[in-house]
């Protein structure tokens, strides 16, 4: 199935499947790399990341954003060897706030609370995705990350994570009662301690598991903030930037405790079940702006979803 997916795939996506399906050092695949980093896709992506504080940060959900975009790039393989990334992560790391969390530049309306002004500083559902691009860069976590990771995990509550701003976004929050959990936030959130031996297995994040296993076992009850586990939520979708089955569940697949919940394993089997006859998958929803990508369509099958739909199966550890 690995052959066939390498046979397939773009030499940008070959080099991340050789380096996370089949462990291959980087340092062996120096060619294929100079190879994937000529792709105009990638060139466009590279060329996006490098004035990283272009785009305000209206819509979370916007694949355009350079955070998505820098968090693709890193998940692929590539580092800060590459000179775009390298100036993201510069610009990344050049605008945080006294709590160490690294901010982006957002306006607010007044009627929403906010200034109706372009600033800088950091809402739950972006903050987590900044940290994570960071730790996924390499920079050094005791120096830079560890400070606003500790704010933010100290935000938690006893049904999640909420909807929180900075100071400088006012009272402004999402469309949900105050103290519901923000699905999104606690995904994204989970996501990051993921990647941090010291939260990885702490009791918040078997919280966080609980609460959106919780949320997917009472998905016709439950859906705070408007965030839905229904049908458009069961789609196949990449890049895995929102919160849908792929992405959520690849989040999951991380984490040994929601590993062994059968919970867990019914959106594993949803995933699996839309195998076809080579082990690969086919988009069942896209983001029209990502239509010049393999995922950007629904009629044939995405080497790059299928990547995604893979790794998570083998972490989750199922036949495949």
């Amino acid at each position: 199935m690995i052959e066939r997916l390498l046979s397939i795939s773009e030499p940008w996506l070959q080099y991340a499947i050789r380096i996370n399906l089949l462990n291959e050092s980087k340092g062996n695949l120096v060619d294929l790399k100079n190879e994937a980093l000529k792709d105009n896709k990638i060139q466009a992506h590279l060329s996006d990341i490098s004035n990283f504080h272009s785009m305000l940060v209206s819509n979370h959900k916007n694949p355009e954003l350079p955070i998505h975009k820098l968090l693709f790039l890193l998940d692929i393989g590539f580092g800060r060897d590459t000179p775009e990334i390298e100036c993201a992560v510069s610009q990344l790391m050049s605008h945080k706030d006294k709590y160490g969390i690294y901010q982006s530049l957002t306006n607010i309306p007044k009627h929403f609370g906010g200034t109706g002004t372009d600033i800088f500083g950091w809402c739950l559902c972006d903050a987590p995705l900044l940290l994570l691009a960071l730790i996924k860069a390499k920079v050094d976590y005791q120096q830079h990350i560890k400070q606003g990771v500790d704010y933010l995990v100290a935000l938690n509550k006893e049904q999640g994570f909420p909807c929180s701003v900075s100071e400088e976004f006012g009272k402004f929050r999402g469309p949900g009662r105050k103290d519901d959990c923000c699905p999104y936030a606690t995904h994204i959130m989970l996501n990051l301690l993921s990647y941090i031996d010291e939260y990885k297995n702490s009791d918040i994040a078997t919280k966080g598991i609980d609460v959106l296993l919780s949320l997917w076992e009472n998905n016709l009850e439950r859906h705070p903030y408007m965030f839905y586990m229904g049908t458009d939520f069961r789609k196949l979708k990449a890049p895995a930037i929102w919160y849908d089955i792929v992405s959520v569940t690849d989040c999951l697949s991380k984490f040994e405790y929601a590993k062994a919940d059968p919970r867990f394993r019914q959106m594993v089997d949803i995933i699996k079940a839309k195998q076809d006859e080579n082990g690969l998958f086919t988009p069942e929803s896209i983001y029209q702006k990502g239509k010049s990508w393999d995922f950007g369509q629904k009629k044939a099958v995405s080497p790059y979803l299928s990547f995604l739909c893979i790794r998570l199966l083998e972490r989750a550890n199922c036949e495949q």
